[in-house]
């Protein structure tokens, strides 16, 4: 259909395969996709009319959504141990979730709904996206904590970080002004992500490097020690081992931005290619700025969120240059807040497509204008606003902290599971699917990533060193058992009670909901290709 076919045709009389309002082709220049094989999702809000997302611009995202400065002050506390604590994740978890990320999403379009669908249904691929979703409204409040101690720093009053109050008023503002910037649709949040991850966590990152080569150079004391052996942490018990395991949570989010591989101009050669500069850039900002922070600040001063704001603080105030304390402190929380509306854009919009099949009720599938996902992120916002209470009613700031932290954890590797497994099953019942890259030896780098995934689940039940003084040996592993059922459960629930009236899908969505294959087996290149390969059956 062209504006020269139908010249009285308005604007607002165009709309998009899922019903959302689109622009007539004479307001707007062609859409991208239009000249390349394949195509967005239906049902996701469609990127600008004008440009596809550059690998670069893609890696950025995955990196802002990855790295977050949040975790280093933690890890510091073990000095030359935290590049251990660091590697064994990497090796067993990273590495996994990257080159199989990289194959199902060069393979199917709509990332771990689709993938988990696929391989085991829909009952569990709508889990699975819930999952991804649901852990990700735990973690704002924790992430944007960080940001409010940052920022009191800004403010010159970093006793502000450890005021309740204070953190959950913060909370309340930039969650829902992330939000605001999500509900504008379109590239935005891309814009926003990239840009701010370069300058909030990718500069402090490499400042916090040159820093603190700056430091050791110039014959200033070292607050850890720097002997090799110190590269192996002290082993303290079981504690210590939970510590190993679970911090492979700090490598989470290497899939969400799978579901925008489409929006690339060649998703099977350039995703992969994301994956690989994003891989290579998270655990350089891990390692070595959490060693300059060691280096700086003494363990027992380093707080779960103020730590790598004191580190700062130490090397400004020792050069005489204490006036950039609160400018880099602001660097930080754009970086942070980078992330956040990264998280948001991503999981809820792919929960948006399994909610418009029917799993969902209708008031959660309300969109708006530009086709995002409104009745979601209100619901959302309103969990995050409650959170947000428990930095006002637990009195310690690290407590509630933790509490967040490990609840979502918990959630988020039982999807990992499921995406370890639906990849090894994918390989097997459909062979044929093309995929522009394929991961080495699946079978044994995918049983690796879930292993991993269930070690670090399993001993997530342990209390962390410290955590539980004085308390009932059974009340941590109690605690989490009840979030993960409180928050894991509806899903099945939902699928249970669905009804034919939640299918808000239009006849166009429908009879397109398995067109997943990014590479379809009838797209030729010229009439003198080869015949394609048969369709793959549809998935159970």
């Amino acid at each position: 259909m062209t504006a020269t076919s139908e010249p009285n045709k308005s604007a607002t009389d165009y709309t998009r395969a899922d019903g959302t309002p689109a622009p007539g082709p004479d307001h707007v220049k062609p859409h991208p996709f239009d000249s390349v094989p394949h195509k967005p999702a239906i049902g996701s809000p469609g990127t600008t009319a004008r440009t596809f997302m550059s690998i670069t611009q893609l890696a950025m995202l995955t990196v802002v959504a990855v790295a977050s400065l949040r975790s280093l002050p933690a890890m510091a506390g073990y000095g030359l141990g935290s590049v251990t604590l660091f590697i064994i994740p990497a090796i067993f978890f990273l590495i996994p979730v990257a080159l199989v990320a990289a194959e199902l999403a060069t393979g199917w379009k709509g990332g771990v709904f689709t993938w988990v669908r696929l391989a085991f249904g829909e009952r569990w691929g709508f889990q699975a996206i819930w999952l991804q979703w649901v852990q990700n409204v735990v973690w704002y409040p924790t992430q944007i904590a960080f940001i409010a101690a940052s920022l009191a720093f800004v403010f010159l009053d970093p006793n502000l970080a450890n005021s309740g109050l204070y953190t959950a008023i913060v909370i309340l503002v930039i969650y829902w002004f992330s939000t605001f910037i999500t509900l504008r649709g379109g590239n935005l949040f891309a814009k926003v992500g990239s840009w701010s991850g370069l300058a909030g966590t990718i500069f402090p990152g490499v400042l916090l490097i040159v820093f603190g080569a700056i430091w050791l150079g110039t014959g200033q004391p070292s607050e850890t020690p720097l002997e090799a052996s110190a590269i192996i942490p002290p082993f303290t018990g079981i504690a210590s081992i939970v510590l190993i395991v679970s911090n492979v949570l700090a490598y989470a989010g290497m899939e969400v931005n799978a579901v925008h591989a489409n929006d690339l101009k060649s998703p099977g050669k350039g995703y992969p290619k994301t994956v690989l500069i994003a891989s290579i850039l998270i655990l350089g900002i891990f390692i070595f700025p959490t060693i300059a922070i060691a280096v700086a600040v003494p363990s027992s001063e380093l707080g779960l969120t103020t730590g790598i704001n004191l580190a700062f603080q130490t090397y400004f105030d020792t050069w005489g240059m204490s006036w950039a304390t609160p400018l880099i402190s602001l660097l930080i929380a754009l970086g942070a807040f980078a992330s956040v509306v990264t998280w948001i854009a991503g999981p809820s919009r792919g929960l948006l497509a399994a909610a418009r099949s029917g799993y969902l009720p209708t008031f959660l599938q309300r969109r708006n204008k530009a086709g995002v996902q409104v009745g979601i992120l209100n619901v959302q916002g309103i969990v995050v606003t409650l959170l947000a209470a428990l930095f006002i009613f637990v009195p310690n700031i690290n407590t509630a902290f933790i509490l967040l932290v490990d609840m979502a954890a918990a959630l988020y590797l039982i999807m990992y599971m499921m995406m370890f497994a639906a990849a090894m099953r994918l390989r097997r019942t459909h062979p044929d699917v093309t995929r522009s890259y394929r991961t080495p030896a699946m079978g044994l780098i995918a049983t690796i990533g879930f292993l991993a995934c269930l070690a670090a689940f399993a001993l997530g039940f342990v209390p962390p060193e410290g955590f539980a003084a004085g308390a009932p040996g059974w009340a941590y592993p109690a605690l989490v058992a009840v979030i993960v059922i409180l928050l894991g459960v509806p899903p099945l629930i939902f699928y249970a009670a669905r009804r034919p009236g939640w299918d808000q899908r239009t006849a166009a969505e429908k009879a397109t909901f398995d067109d997943v294959l990014v590479n379809p087996p009838d797209d030729s290149s010229s009439s003198s290709s080869p015949p394609s390969p048969p369709s793959p059956p549809r998935a159970p």
